[in-house]
């Protein structure tokens, strides 16, 4: 683990952040960011707990003159996303992130940074710990799995806290206060094909589709960034229909919160077919690098001679495994209407894999509306099912509807234009946040999100603004000092 980033400002936090990127900590997979967290909170003598699935909540009484304001709840997730680049060596389960300076930002080498939201729970350790700053009663709620459903928040004991006032620490842009967001569900489609012995007189081709930036299904969806897998459907569509292309093992994306940056598969096409297979191929990539170029200007489509496959997928499934992925819609699928510039409803296509007589197709669909959500979803199915696939809904979980009367949010609003001279802008994101599944538990307490600027989030092009942190710590410790009274 690199020590440059423990020499920024603020060192208590930037310290934590280095501390908590050296402990691995995927999604699922958070038993060990769980111990230490744990023992963190037992070593500083406070009152710590941790339940069944993971979650990890930390109280702090208040300090000298603070003791007549509402206990405030600080909240970030433990979990972190875990992408690294094709040419990148690294096992997220056994290695901590390693990070470096460029310029204003904070990077890590060839994988996501785990600022989100690592940098929320750097913040809430540095306040735990420290013996100076003024706050009102704390409790900590450190929750698990947000990133792949959720199921820390979703299975939070309806008794587990008791404080007034939740200040969710996950909003990536630092001029934005956030107030709700959209609810989500997982879309899976499943299917069985038959292989077949490979057509002789063929020639085997390894595509691949790369280059792409990838980023937050939520966040990022509406820039128009190209999605993998959806490129190589349309990639191997047009040569199947064209050139007799046959299939015989595809590999595309990762998570589902991840717009999916690569995609890879090996085919053949009849030699008979190989000059102009690969004349049109390379025109048809052309096409879509063009339609693309605004936006991916590092898109690759390419092909290179491989071995030949013993098997390929049956020519009926085939086809219908392109249909339905050719249907099944991807990208901003409804604008609000009720928030001008807010995305509705979408779907991510995030994972694909075909091999060995099996397919998988992993989405996930977004909506601030509970029906467009389910309708959505259901259009999703009825592509799947249309070409016999079996269809799964499952981690569901609520939007945070906005309450723009929040009594936290005139404070905050209040604070942040006294120490910034500026409004910030109040809104809603198309990201999912834990604040609507916390507020099922908890409908009495009032809640509101904001943190420091990350962009590239859900990719190796992750970064955190040093400059952002410094003034989030600033605003965060301001708004400690004039929460509520009882």
């Amino acid at each position: 683990m690199s020590t440059t980033i423990r020499e920024l400002e603020p060192k208590e936090v930037w310290n934590r952040f280095a501390d908590i990127n050296g402990v691995p900590r995927p999604s699922k997979k958070e038993q060990k960011i769980t111990a230490f967290m744990v023992d963190f909170g037992k070593k500083l003598g406070l009152e710590t707990t941790s339940d069944a699935i993971g979650n990890v909540i930390i109280r702090k009484p208040a300090t000298a003159g603070l003791e007549n304001k509402k206990t405030i709840i600080l909240q970030s997730h433990l979990d972190m996303v875990c992408q690294k680049n094709n040419d990148t060596v690294f096992d997220f389960d056994t290695q901590g992130i390693e990070t470096y300076i460029d310029g204003d930002w904070v990077r890590a080498k060839g994988t996501t940074l785990g600022a989100d939201n690592g940098m929320g729970v750097a913040a809430i350790m540095a306040i735990l710990e420290s013996k100076t700053i003024a706050h009102p009663a704390l409790e900590a709620l450190f929750t698990t799995d947000e990133e792949t459903g959720m199921t820390g928040a979703q299975k939070l004991s309806n008794d587990a806290l008791k404080g007034e006032i939740l200040l969710n620490l996950d909003t990536e842009l630092d001029t934005e206060i956030e107030i709700g967001c959209a609810g989500g569900i997982d879309v899976s489609a499943y299917a069985d094909y038959k292989e077949e012995a490979t057509p002789s007189d063929v020639v085997a081709y390894h595509i691949v589709v790369t280059g792409l930036l990838g980023g937050h299904s939520g966040m990022e969806i509406h820039i128009g960034r190209g999605n993998a897998n959806k490129i190589m459907n349309r990639v191997l569509f047009h040569q199947y229909e064209k050139h007799g292309l046959r299939l015989a093992q595809l590999h595309g994306g990762g998570l589902r919160n991840a717009i999916p940056r690569e995609s890879e598969a090996i085919v053949v096409v009849p030699k008979k077919n190989q000059a102009a297979f690969e004349k049109e191929f390379k025109e048809n990539a052309e096409h879509i690098f063009n339609e693309l170029q605004p936006v991916e200007t590092q898109l690759s489509i390419s092909f290179k001679e491989t071995k030949t496959p013993e098997k390929v997928m049956e020519a009926s499934a085939q086809v219908a495994f392109l249909r339905a992925v050719a249907a099944a819609p991807c990208g901003v699928y409804a604008m609000s209407r009720n928030v001008e510039g807010l995305v509705e409803a979408s779907n991510n296509v995030a994972n694909i894999k075909v091999e060995a007589g099996k397919i998988a197709v992993l989405c996930m669909t977004r909506s601030s509306v509970e029906s467009s959500k389910q309708d959505l979803a259901q259009s999703l199915a009825a592509a799947f099912e249309l070409a016999g696939y079996k269809v799964e809904f499952t981690g569901a979980y609520p939007g945070w509807e906005p309450n723009p009367h929040s009594p936290i949010l005139q404070v905050l609003k209040k604070i942040y234009v006294r120490l910034f001279q500026e409004e910030p802008n109040v809104a809603a994101i198309h990201a999912g946040l834990e604040c609507g599944l916390l507020g099922e538990h908890f409908p009495h307490i009032d809640m509101i999100s904001f943190g420091p600027t990350i962009l590239g989030a859900h990719s190796p092009n992750e970064r955190v603004s040093i400059k952002s942190v410094q003034k989030f710590w600033k605003y965060l410790l301001e708004i400690l000092k004039n929460t509520p009274n009882k």
